[in-house]
């Protein structure tokens, strides 16, 4: 039987100190100077003056200085935000199945929180119109939490029933997963109005459009909350690295440690795909982008994931708001433009290890 654990390196395997603190460096310098061209480019052109003209001035209100503090830094905010959740959510789901083709878009957690939230558009638009618009903020990232939940605790059980520690029983089980959730979202689109209809297809895109300061304070505050939380298990994780026998051996509660990991994750998806759509890949490419850079210690590749997110999401909507200006591409087009060569690429390795094992 082929061991996932196989597929990852281990984190047990010595990275100079050097190299544990310069990457990151520069990792965090390339995402500072992404934020700076994205605050600068767009349609609208941003003055050195709109700066100084912010809600606590009694300037008059440029149309710069509206865009900039009322539209783009909150889409920067959430988009750092989502971007980071989203690298946080891979690495976790990378290090909770020992597989390196473990992303919440590709096992079908996201689509689970999509679908949840399809149907409390539609099936129950009323109780959805009948509550207070505040209301409504929450109850989106609420009821995405609820099915993200469900299909990451159906996926864990299915995967362990029919292959334990198989990568293709893994991502066949990920995929059916999808393919129901997605259904139910089609259900969705076909039985709503014109103005549900697009609601569901924002999400089924992406779109960090809808971006405000609540949205990007409330994503950026469960982001500081869940990634201490990811630190302090670490490195618990990389026990589970070398098999839940060894882990369990060195007194780790395996079970508790993959029921707190699979809760992270869906509220970590729940909360991204709630305000922002299905925004795929960013988990798939940002462990790895961090792995490569600082080696397998969870303790070193939980931060810089997040950071691999930040920056790819970044690039992806500076992208998706600049190239048909005045027209926006959905965000999670670039994404997945980008992702899916990168999967194929990934799986034909897999496919290599398997074959010499």
């Amino acid at each position: 039987m082929n061991s996932v654990g196989s597929a990852l390196p281990s984190p047990l395997a010595a990275v100079p100190a050097r190299r544990a603190w310069s990457r990151p460096m520069l990792l965090t310098a390339a995402l500072v100077l992404t934020v700076i061209v994205a605050v600068q480019f767009g349609a609208v052109p941003i003055a050195a003056a709109d700066w100084f003209n912010g809600p606590w001035s009694d300037a008059p209100k440029t149309g710069g200085a509206h865009v900039l503090w009322q539209l783009r830094l909150p889409r920067l905010g959430l988009t750092l935000a989502v971007g980071a959740a989203l690298g946080l959510a891979g690495a976790l789901s990378q290090a909770l199945f020992r597989n390196p083709m473990a992303e919440p878009s590709l096992l079908g957690v996201t689509s689970g929180a999509a679908a949840a939230v399809a149907l409390t558009l539609t099936v129950f638009a009323g109780l959805h119109a009948a509550l207070p618009a505040d209301a409504r903020l929450w109850l989106l990232p609420l009821v995405g939490f609820v099915g993200a939940l469900a299909v990451c605790f159906s996926l864990d059980r299915l995967s362990r029933w029919l292959a334990p520690g198989s990568i293709a029983a893994l991502l066949l089980c990920g995929l059916a997963l999808q393919a129901m959730t997605f259904a139910v979202v089609g259900l969705c689109s076909f039985i709503a109005n014109d103005e549900q209809l697009r609601a569901i297809n924002f999400w089924t895109l992406g779109s960090l459009a809808g971006a405000n300061w609540i949205m990007a304070a409330v994503m950026g505050g469960a982001l500081l909350v869940l990634g201490a939380l990811a630190l302090r298990v670490a490195p618990r994780l990389n026990a589970l690295a070398l098999g839940e026998a060894a882990a369990a051996h060195v007194g780790i509660d395996v079970e508790r440690l993959r029921w707190l990991c699979i809760t992270m994750v869906a509220l970590l998806s729940a909360l991204a795909v709630a305000w922002c759509g299905n925004i795929g890949f960013i988990g798939l490419m940002a462990p790895h982008l961090a792995r490569q850079l600082v080696g397998a210690d969870q303790r070193h590749v939980l931060p810089n994931a997040m950071l691999a997110g930040a920056l790819l999401l970044v690039v992806a909507d500076t992208f998706a708001r600049t190239l048909a200006v005045p027209a926006e591409i959905p965000v999670g087009v670039f994404s997945a433009l980008i992702g899916a060569p990168w999967f194929l690429f990934l799986l034909r390795g897999a496919v290599r290890r398997m074959g010499n094992a």
